[in-house]
């Protein structure tokens, strides 16, 4: 009998994370602070990466990112997990060099073949990137939980950071809205993996994207982000309160996964809707009126998403077509605005 992964677990994917309210209370008594001058990011801003600094042209880029199933298929698990961990580094505009993996495995209910096959999806990506996997570490546990820890390199003059957003900028999305909608569809058997067969094509695409552009277009990337569990506004709104500017959103221009707004309207939800919703409703601005299911795409955790990148505008149009040859979805959602409101960075949400 085939096992189907996400039936053995209660939350999948980036769906899993503790949610982003529950998360800053906690971190936000914790003293990041360092005496090291090396330590160029660390916890403080909700980056995707820290940054370590080893000279002047060379610095570490180090990450960690694991969770339990999202998808039915060992093989498939691995690599949606390992494109999700790589993808932090590529948000930082690094190169990802080594991986170890992180395993948690019930051994009493599922045959170790499971496992194997999970490993050899992720190894799958990591050979795709370019980086190697080193090492890891595995558990005995009652549910299955895998990802990596990676560590890649940059140039500290030139990473992206979620503080460095500039007024006038154009926010550019590289992959569509939509899988955790589709994906809770699929653990809700209202979908197979053929059906969302888009949505996983998107997770297991790698964000590697220096390699598309040239110098100026690389200097003009000002700032980066990957949209993971906290949504699109919860990722978006960590941009905005690092960077202490306003973003205004188009929602007709947000690039939407095929089947999301029928999974929506079919109660395919997470409590991470609900939770992401939450954490960022002080900081959302409406000036049009939305479906109010359709909004919801706004919450959706996305698991392996797309990076949002804010670009210099005299660049936006030719770094997207270049991003287009490799992220077929990528579009322009936006731009960067000065804050207006003496209540601090706002997301402004246009027709």
């Amino acid at each position: 009998m085939k096992i189907r992964l996400t039936q053995t677990v209660q939350k999948g994917g980036c769906a899993a994370k503790i949610s982003a309210e529950v998360l800053r209370e906690v971190l936000g008594k914790l003293d990041f602070s360092t005496k090291d001058p090396n330590v160029l990011i660390d916890g403080k801003d909700f980056d995707d990466a820290g940054i370590y600094k080893i000279t002047e042209e060379i610095a570490l880029v180090q990450t960690l990112d694991f969770f339990t199933p999202i998808v039915d298929t060992p093989f498939l698990f691995g690599q949606i997990a390992a494109t999700n961990a790589l993808s932090d580094v590529y948000a930082m505009g690094g190169t990802p060099k080594t991986c170890m993996a992180i395993l948690a495995f019930p051994l009493a209910t599922l045959d170790p073949e499971i496992m194997g096959e999970i490993l050899a999806g992720a190894q799958n990506k990591i050979n795709e990137s370019g980086a190697s996997m080193v090492g890891g570490h595995s558990i005995d546990d009652d549910t299955i939980k895998f990802g990596l820890s990676v560590t890649g390199l940059v140039n500290p003059k030139h990473l992206w950071s979620n503080k460095t957003a500039k007024v006038g900028d154009q926010l550019i999305l590289t992959k569509a809205l939509g899988t955790g909608t589709l994906t809770a569809g699929l653990k809700n058997s209202d979908y197979s993996e053929f059906d969302i067969k888009e949505a996983l094509d998107s997770m297991i695409t790698l964000n590697q994207v220096v390699d598309l552009l040239n110098e100026d277009e690389l200097q003009s990337i000002h700032a980066g982000t990957d949209v993971t569990g906290f949504g699109l506004m919860g990722h978006a709104m960590q941009v905005s309160k690092a960077s202490q500017v306003s973003l205004q959103i188009s929602f007709s221009s947000l690039p939407v996964l095929e089947k999301a707004f029928d999974s929506i309207e079919a109660d395919n939800l997470t409590k991470a809707h609900r939770t992401n919703a939450s954490y960022t409703k002080n900081y959302l601005e409406f000036s049009t009126e939305l479906n109010p299911s359709h909004s919801q795409i706004l919450f959706d955790p996305q698991t392996s998403g797309g990076l949002l990148l804010s670009v210099d505008p005299k660049f936006a149009d030719s770094i997207l077509v270049k991003l287009q040859k490799r992220f077929k979805r990528a579009a322009i959602i936006g731009s960067v605005a000065i804050q207006k409101n003496q209540d601090g960075p706002k997301i402004i949400i246009q027709k």
